[in-house]
Parts: C-alpha cells; structure tokens; sequence
C-alpha cells in the first residue's frame, strides 16, 4: 500500500506554531518548489516593504529549482547526462560547481553516508518522482550499483567543466538544495531590510529576529502520528532541520521503505524514525540539511558519533522503536508534548 504524506503534511513536520496574541500577524507567501511546499512568514515590516521581499525569495527558489533538479531538465541534469555518457559537461555555472565541492566536503566528513553521489539507487528505488510505486528494485541491480562505488570524490573539475572517473555518479542535491536556499533567502530578505522572518522549505526553517516580543517558536512533527512531539523556540540565525521516513515511502507486505537510502547497502535505512537537528552560525541552513541524514543512515548505535563527526550539539533521535533520545542540550530546548513517549538524554 502506497503512502505518500501530501505537501502541506510535509510543512507540518516542522510547522510553525503561533501563538494566539494580539500582535499583529506575519505577511505570509507559499509556493510549491523542491517538491515540496514552502512559507516565508515576515514580521513587523510593513507590506510595501514585506511583499517585494518575499517575491524575490519566492523568485530565488523557482532560480535554483531550475538549477539543481536532479530529474527535471536543469543544470545538474545536464551535468548528470554528460557523466552517463562519459563526456565532460558543458561548462556548468560556478554556482553549481561550488555547491558540488561543498557536497563533497561534507561527503567526506560524513565517512560517505551523506552521498549525493548515488543518484541512480535513488532512481532505481523509484524516487525520482512525485509519486511512488510500492515494487522492490531487483535486488542484483541494487548490488551492482553499490559495487559500483559512485562518490563525490569521483568527480573533477577543468575549466569549469565537470566529469567523473566512475560513470556510475548521477547527483542529487536533494540532501543539501533545501538548506542552501534556506541561507539565500535569509540573504535576500536581509537585503530588502527585512529583519524578522521564518522561511520553512519543507520542513527545513531558518529563523531571522523573532516574532514580535517572543522567538518564532516551532513544532518537530510526530513520526507516527498527526501533530508535533515537541516544540521550541528557534532564536535569530538558527536553523533546523530534520530527516523522517514518513515524507517519502513506500510500503510492501508491510514493511516501510524510505528515500533515505544508505550507499553502503544500496537499501533504504531501517534503523531511525526521525533525526532532527539544531545549528547556527555560518552556513547554519546548509548544515541543517546536511547533517541528519548521515544521522539517520548511522542508525541508533552510531547517531551519537557521527553527530560529533558532523559538529552537531543538538539532535533529537527517534530510533526504529520510537524511543527517544536527545543531546543534553537539545534535550534543555525542547518542550517535550508526548509524554508516552520519554525522552532520554545522553552526553
């Protein structure tokens, strides 16, 4: 039976929780871009200021959609097709070839489990696309790309050109798109003077200033059920962001399987419902959306280093079984709401 969380579910897992006050509410704007559903919420800037703003981050998001879809034509696409057939690319735009090096810095640092380099496992499981089919891959295909050993390592650059020694590499930017847009916007809204604002892409939001006389305060979406498992308050240049096998999967014979796909199995991870992480300083929305999906592949006897590896304080684990587990001081920002569900705190 297929089960596909629907967009405006995948915003909840991380909605925006406001308080009934008597301060005047945010502007708001959605649109439907990176395959999912997006809010900017600014506050306290009048409209005239607010709605120019907001275009040009609503504008950014399509800019970049057409530059890193790993399916769609795009960019990336592109590069993805000269590396199939063994060719260098076209000369790629310098944004995207430092987004790729990037990528690959933290591929490194993540010991290969974050690794947008495996996009054709992806493809292969049926995740890209809007929609999912509940069939298995067949299992030799799967073995044979992992054999194949594709990695951000692989690829070069001349000229402004990229290749790849291994014709196996077909990027997906997927893990990392969501948290570069994140810091953009807060670019561009800074740049319009807007100084208080929370831009939520799915799930992954960035606050700037905070709402009113108090911080934006923000829900983390229930694995298993409707409605969050708890909240907190996200203060000026913090990000979060988290990884879940409820927004993408499938199901056969009853059994989950989800997009987060572990490169050294070719097989979706089974070992976590959910990680969700909390960052700030530089590069905090790209960190956001990097860091917990190493987590979330690592699975519940490895989570905790790999937080270390990735410089993570601030996790919440939510392992196979639902148990909970949280850094101490994650655990201290939280406002834990289920209480069948305790919340342990490790070092």
């Amino acid at each position: 039976m297929i089960r596909r969380l629907s967009a405006w579910l995948a915003l909840a897992c991380l909605a925006v929780l406001l308080a009934a006050c008597a301060e005047k509410p945010p502007y708001k704007q959605e649109a439907y871009v990176f395959g999912t559903l997006v809010q900017v919420s600014v506050y306290g800037a009048p409209e005239d200021r607010a709605r120019p703003a907001v275009a040009a981050v609503l504008a950014d998001f399509d800019r970049l959609h057409r530059l890193l879809h790993a399916w769609e034509p795009s960019d990336l696409q592109r590069i993805n097709a000269a590396i199939a057939a063994g060719r260098a690319s076209e000369p790629a735009p310098a944004e995207v070839i430092g987004l790729l090096r990037d990528a690959a810095d933290w591929s490194a640092r993540s010991d290969g489990l974050f690794n947008p380099a495996i996009g054709n496992l992806i493809e292969l499981w049926g995740f890209h696309a809007d929609t999912f089919a509940a069939r298995l891959p067949d299992p030799a295909k799967v073995a044979e790309l992992v054999q194949a050993n594709p990695g951000m390592a692989d690829l070069s650059y001349v000229d402004g050109r990229v290749a790849s020694r291994n014709p196996a590499v077909r990027l997906d930017l997927g893990g990392y798109a969501k948290g570069y847009a994140l810091e953009r916007a807060a670019g561009i809204l800074q740049a319009h003077g807007v100084r208080n604002a929370l831009i939520n892409i799915g799930g992954n939001i960035l606050a700037l200033g905070q709402h009113g006389s108090r911080p934006w305060k923000v829900g983390i979406q229930h694995p298993r059920q409707s409605g969050a498992i708890a909240t907190l308050e996200l203060r000026d240049g913090e990000a979060i962001g988290t990884s879940g096998d409820y927004q993408r999967y499938f199901e056969v014979a009853g059994k989950r399987y989800c997009h987060l796909i572990d490169p050294r199995t070719g097989w979706p991870a089974t070992g976590a419902q959910a990680v969700t992480v909390l960052v700030r300083g530089a590069h905090a929305g790209t960190r956001s959306d990097v860091t917990s999906k190493p987590m979330f592949i690592a699975g519940p006897d490895a989570w905790r280093p790999m937080a270390r590896r990735m410089g993570v304080d601030d996790v919440l684990f939510i392992d196979a079984r639902g148990r909970a587990s949280a850094t101490r001081s994650m655990a201290a920002r939280l406002e834990w709401l289920d209480q069948t569900a305790p919340l342990a705190v490790v070092e």
